[in-house]
């Protein structure tokens, strides 16, 4: 996206202020940002972070023929991904998630989501979650050799798988 000030460079940075109740969204490029007082101190620094997740990507593709695939939604290619070091779109993710699955791991270290959930998930999400969650917790309960701790957390998973499986059955129904 073009920044919406000079709409002549690449936007990098995404503000939203909240005045009187009215919420304003911008996208500026690094130097409009800077103009308007929106510098970080990454900025001074001489930080990049278009660069540095750009780095993430190194090495992928290169070699190989470039691929003429591109994303439905944005028209991004994964040429563009790994130059840049920004995805385009959500869609990016999954049109290029073979693509994408090495470099999201080496930054993340995992590629499923630990923490908390957004209040809209819905409910499969949350049981899969708590399953996750109570699967941790019985390989430390074991691990401190905590039976009875461990036990308890065995019969919560299989409530919680049950439940799941109602929920699919529920959905598939529906």
């Amino acid at each position: 996206m073009l920044c919406q000030s000079c709409e002549k460079k690449q936007a990098t940075t995404h503000i939203k202020t909240i005045l009187n109740g009215e919420l304003k969204e911008y996208r500026l490029c690094s130097e409009c940002a800077k103009k308007y007082g929106y510098a970080t101190f990454l900025d001074d620094a001489g930080f990049d972070l278009d660069k540095l997740f750009g780095s993430f990507m190194e090495g992928i593709g290169q070699g190989a023929l470039p691929s003429k695939k591109r994303c439905q939604c944005c028209g991004s290619s994964f040429e563009d991904i790994a130059r840049t070091g920004k995805v385009g779109c959500a869609e990016c993710y999954e049109t290029f998630y073979e693509e994408l699955l090495p470099s999201v791991r080496r930054i993340h270290g995992r590629t499923s989501h630990i923490g908390k959930l957004a209040h809209s998930a819905g409910t499969g999400v949350r049981i899969r979650s708590e399953i996750a969650k109570c699967r941790g917790e019985l390989e430390q309960a074991i691990q401190a050799q905590e039976f009875e701790k461990a036990a308890q957390l065995r019969d919560r998973i299989r409530e919680l798988e049950k439940s799941a499986e109602e929920h699919e059955q529920d959905g598939k129904r529906g």
